[in-house]
């Protein structure tokens, strides 16, 4: 039986891809209903275009009783006080990314999930995607041996555009700036290929436009007796190749086209997309699993994972919890460029970021 669902903002851009998935795909199993928006005229817009109620209060959404599940995707300064609505009315939760803007309110979110009881998971598509499912894979066998570094690379080119400087993904007080909004997809990658590091140098700069601030950055992360994990992130970016780079003592492992700049530019036909070197073999190898050609593919194919989810076919993608930690990972990245020094993840700077 199809599960209905509720949409609480269409502020992010990626609902409507899990919409029109789930729309279109009825053996998902889910079906959306209806939607709220602050704003009437994106409300509108939603509502026509996948069919759904459209409902001018939150809580008269949420009193519905054939909604059984919320996925919130309004903008990030609301995320607290939708789940905690959302909990208080017994509904299955999905959280469009990043967590929240504070540890505050993070602490407000994971409160409200504990207290209710509520499934809740984070809508990570890094977490899910079949080729980073794959590098955890190869990590995990030990074919590498002991790994020394890794690095992701992470980009997007909005920062190029001058109207995004109008959008509210770049307003301080909706969504903080865009390291918060999309650095927060790498960091994550690390946060659950590695575990929890111990400390975080980073350096984020304001380079092209000041209304579109941190739009290029650098964080090294710091996990005990290695490896050196760096995540480099450039909202400037027209083009590139390269996403995940691995070096370890037995070889090489290499993601190429990994993110939106790197899906959209021309590459050859049939061009590897994973592919891993290791030494008593002498040749490289390439993943079977293709690269998809643009970046939207890849966050449609969310709405799968996220429809088992909600079935209890699988666990949270990332819980409450996890979602703090990788909130958490990101803040410190602000106090380290702030004071020019290395901060520990216990650092109680974080909490006044």
């Amino acid at each position: 039986m199809a599960i209905g669902i509720g949409t609480l903002g269409f502020a992010h851009g990626h609902v409507g891809s899990y919409l029109a998935q789930w729309r279109d795909r009825p053996e998902l199993g889910v079906r959306a209903l209806a939607g709220w928006d602050h704003d009437a005229e994106r409300l509108g817009t939603s509502a026509e275009q996948f069919g759904l109620d459209s409902v001018a209060d939150a809580r008269e959404l949420l009193a519905r009783e054939d909604i059984e599940a919320v996925v919130i995707a309004a903008e990030t300064a609301r995320h607290a006080g939708l789940v905690e609505q959302a909990a208080a009315a017994g509904k299955a939760i999905i959280l469009q990314k990043p967590m929240a803007l504070t540890m505050a309110e993070a602490d407000r979110i994971v409160s409200a999930v504990n207290a209710a009881g509520v499934p809740f998971t984070m809508a990570w598509q890094m977490r899910v995607d079949p080729q980073n499912l794959q590098i955890k894979q190869l990590l995990e066998s030990g074919a590498l041996g002991r790994w020394f570094m890794l690095r992701r690379r992470h980009g997007l080119s909005m920062c190029l555009n001058d109207a995004f400087a109008d959008s509210w993904h770049v307003d301080p007080a909706q969504n903080r700036d865009i390291w918060a909004d999309d650095a927060a997809h790498p960091i994550d990658f690390i946060h659950w290929l590695l575990g929890v590091p111990e400390a975080v140098t980073a350096e984020i700069r304001t380079l092209h436009n000041p209304r579109m601030p941190m739009d290029n950055g650098i964080a090294i992360y710091h996990y005990p007796d290695g490896p050196l994990v760096e995540v480099c992130c450039s909202f400037t970016t027209r083009a590139a190749e390269n996403t995940v780079e691995v070096i370890a003592e037995n070889g090489t492992l290499v993601q190429n086209y990994g993110d939106a700049p790197s899906a959209a530019t021309p590459r050859a036909a049939g061009a590897c997309g994973l592919k891993w070197f290791l030494a008593d073999e002498g040749e490289w190898v390439c993943s079977d699993i293709p690269s998809p050609d643009s970046q939207g593919v890849r966050i449609a194919a969310l709405a799968a994972p996220l429809a088992e989810f909600l079935h209890g076919r699988r666990p949270a993608l990332a819980g409450a919890e996890e979602g703090r930690t990788s909130l958490r990972m990101v803040l410190a990245c602000y106090v380290s460029t702030r004071e020019g020094r290395r901060v520990r993840l216990d650092d109680p700077a974080i909490d006044d970021v």
